[in-house]
Order: C-alpha cells, then structure tokens, then sequence
C-alpha cells in the first residue's frame, strides 16, 4: 500500500473489519483520537506497547531570525506532540520493505557484487516532530503515570 491512509479510510476499514456500521466505527475511531489528545494536553504520556509512545514535549521562548529579511523574531514557548515508534512496529515495518535477492527498492537493480555496499548509518534516536535529542520513553517500567494501551 502507498501513500496516505486517511482518517475516513480507517474508519471504513474498521467498519469492514468488524462488520459495523461506518457510523459505530467513527465512533470508535473519534473517542481513541479524543481520549489521546485530552491525554496530551494534560500533559500525560501515551504508551502502546509494541506500537510506541506520545509524549509532549516542551520549548522555552528563544529569539530566531525570518530566514527571508533576517529580522530578530521572537518566538513564544511551545509545547508540541512527539511520538517515538516501537520496536515490534519498527521492526514489522522494515520487514515489509524487504526486497527480493537482486532488486533493490521499487524493483531498481542492485549494485554488483564487485561494488562494496555503504556502512550502514549508526541509528537516530530523532523520532518524530520538534527535534531535540533523545526522546520518549526509556522502555522498561515506566512510573510516570503515563497512559497504557
């Protein structure tokens, strides 16, 4: 499957899958969504296990620069959503991108075998959105009170 898969798209999936009516399904698929965003805003975390985890990261006030005039801008502290995905998600989704011997992404060839392969990049702990360094939960149990699913 390519691309996007939009909230309306779930919701009929659930509905199939189920065997509900669209109008159960949305149901469904809104409280989940509500109940995650009333967690963040209270500041809790979110743990799915085997999915991954949604904290909330927060930013102070700095001053930047509008990258067009270069003017000092003063930017207003921030609290943004973050989401760090879990090893059996990662894992699973690295499985579906396996290519068959020979080929490599969307059926491109691969280099010979005369051409050393490129080390392999050391992992990121990035994540998701809002940058910074490390993030989300240290894995293991967690006291913070945040939510399980």
């Amino acid at each position: 499957m390519e691309g996007t898969i939009t909230k309306s798209e779930l919701i009929e999936h659930i509905s199939e899958q189920l065997k509900l009516p669209t109008g159960k399904a949305e149901q469904i698929v809104n409280c989940v969504f509500d109940s995650m965003v009333k967690a963040l805003q209270e500041g809790e975390g979110i743990e799915i296990r085997g999915f991954g985890s949604f904290t909330v990261r927060e930013y102070k006030a700095y001053e930047g620069r509008n990258p067009r005039t270069g003017e000092t801008v003063h930017v207003a502290p921030k609290r943004l959503p973050f989401f760090k995905v879990g090893k059996d998600l990662r894992e699973r989704v690295n499985r579906s991108r396996e290519t068959a011997p020979g080929e490599g992404p969307k059926g491109i060839a691969a280099a010979p075998a005369s051409m050393p392969a490129p080390a392999p990049s050391p992992p990121t702990d990035s994540g998701g959105f809002g940058g910074g360094t490390s993030g989300g939960f240290g894995g293991g149990n967690d006291s913070s009170g945040g939510n399980r699913f």
